[in-house]
């Protein structure tokens, strides 16, 4: 580990380490000189976007549903015989599942405000819990119907049960929309979406569209809409609204800023033998809104690489000239950026994420980042004012990338940062540092009082939770925002 400060605080390096100004892992031009970042200063460029608080939207979603089954609620009273409770539990099953599409669409819609204020990462994951209960409620809807309808019928079950898809109210239609959406369901389970690749998945997710469109027309035959102009109006209102933000923030938006901005590659720059960083200019990047800690999803219109937009953050703040993410090569899109020619037009759609200065509850930040997790917390720990450190961590030195930029933000504002490695058989780092709550406690005094950033891979992300629960620290306090989803 070494420790950088800024020559003129006085300060000495922390837990008697050594300090060196290793260049291993400073970056090389490739092909072509892209520009450079400026000094180590940013301004906003222009006033944030509003945000949508994880505290207020989840109880939005449960009043939705709340209000949706209001009437059904008053069935019971009523409700006689078997069959009838049978026809009930259906009826409240279904709404809820039509209710809950709508909210898992509207979720994904990329809207700005939910971006920012919730995370890509907690909406992907209230996403996924929410297509498991979809399903779930979809598939007792269609078992408590048919039973309803088999018990009233006096019908054989195999018999009633093609009778109902083949005869029912639309039926058919919601029966083939609930087929497709459990078949995206099983490739999105972990084990084996972990087999495909990530553009298949992510397109094979489109015909969630089509799904829910199939069973539209069956949700509306239900005993709650019939000949009631005003819930049919409501429930009519909420899909549109719906569809109206996807097709504006997923399909028109990104095609409407890739005209107005005309973004281009300016040129890629070689960090490490396994990283590169890509750099784009455009037109009106101001406008763009972008903040340090956020993400686009990038296209790049080369041979090979334009139906894939893949997520990256940016590494640099976002400025007026260009725009900067630092990428390792782990699969086929990224290990392609090292390709890019200056000249490739570029499709980015975003800024997304809510890992900014937005979090930050009090004066003095710890930023923790492992391998080419430093891309976001290197624009935080250029711009987040107060008292702010940062712990950089890697196998190798090789893989210590944008340090040159680290020590110069540090020395330019009188901040420290740790480099640690694993490998001490092969490094000019010196030390390294546990990831254990001891450690962190004796390396960032007052650790308990700080914000804590975190990014980097899942298991040494994993591990920091673990190492600063155990440090005292409150988990309102550690933020994170992931890509694994």
């Amino acid at each position: 580990m070494t420790t950088a400060r800024n020559p003129r605080s006085g300060d000495g390096d922390r837990a008697g380490s050594p300090r060196r100004r290793s260049r291993v892992g400073a970056a090389t031009p490739r092909r072509s000189r892209p520009p450079v970042p400026a000094r180590p200063a940013w301004v906003p460029l222009r006033r944030p976007a509003p945000q949508a608080s994880p505290a207020l939207v989840l109880p939005l979603v449960f009043a939705g549903a709340a209000v949706v089954t209001l009437g059904c609620w008053a069935g019971p009273a009523s409700t006689t015989g078997v069959a009838g409770w049978l026809a009930w539990a259906g009826r409240l099953t279904g709404l809820l599942a039509g209710y809950a599409c709508a909210v898992l669409l509207g979720l994904m819609a990329r809207v700005p405000a939910l971006d920012r204020g919730v995370g890509a990462d907690r909406l992907a994951r209230w996403h996924a819990a929410g297509g498991r209960l979809t399903l779930g409620l979809a598939a007792v809807h269609m078992l408590f119907a048919t039973a309803a309808h088999v018990a009233r019928s006096g019908a054989g079950v195999l018999e009633g049960t093609l009778g109902l898809i083949l005869h029912g109210p639309a039926i058919l239609a919601a029966t083939a929309g609930l087929a497709i959406l459990t078949a995206v369901g099983v490739v999105s389970a972990r084990a084996v979406r972990r087999r495909m690749r990530y553009e298949t998945w992510h397109y094979l997710h489109f015909l969630t569209y089509g799904a829910v469109y199939l069973a539209f027309a069956h949700q509306l035959t239900g005993p709650d809409f019939s000949g009631d102009p005003v819930t049919t109006t409501f429930w009519q209102a909420l899909y549109a609204g719906v569809a109206a933000a996807l097709a504006w923030y997923r399909f028109l938006t990104p095609v409407r800023r890739a005209l107005r901005h005309r973004l281009r590659v300016a040129g890629v720059r070689l960090e490490s033998p396994t990283v590169v960083s890509v750099y784009v200019t455009g037109r009106r990047l101001d406008e763009l809104g972008a903040e340090p800690g956020q993400f686009f999803r990038w296209r790049f219109l080369a041979p090979g690489m334009w139906w894939s937009a893949n997520p990256y953050s940016l590494s640099a703040p976002a400025n007026p000239r260009f725009l900067r993410i630092t990428v390792k090569a782990v699969g086929d899109h990224s290990r392609a950026l090292a390709r890019l020619r200056p000249g490739v037009r570029v499709w980015a759609e975003g800024p997304y994420g809510a890992l900014t200065a937005a979090r930050r509850r009090g004066p003095r930040v710890l930023l923790i980042g492992g391998g080419v997790g430093i891309s976001p917390l290197r624009t935080l720990f250029e711009t987040l004012p107060g008292e702010v450190t940062l712990v950089y961590m890697a196998r190798r030195d090789e893989e210590l990338v944008l340090r040159d930029e680290l020590d110069a933000i540090a020395a330019a504002r009188g901040a420290t940062v740790h480099y640690t490695v694993d490998d001490l058989t092969a490094t000019t780092t010196g030390h390294t540092v546990p990831l254990t709550g001891r450690s962190l406690r004796t390396l960032i005094p007052g650790l308990a009082d700080h914000d804590v950033y975190l990014c980097g891979p899942e298991g040494m992300t994993a591990a920091a939770r673990h190492a600063l629960r155990r440090a005292g620290v409150p988990s309102r306090r550690v933020h994170l925002e992931r890509f694994d989803f």
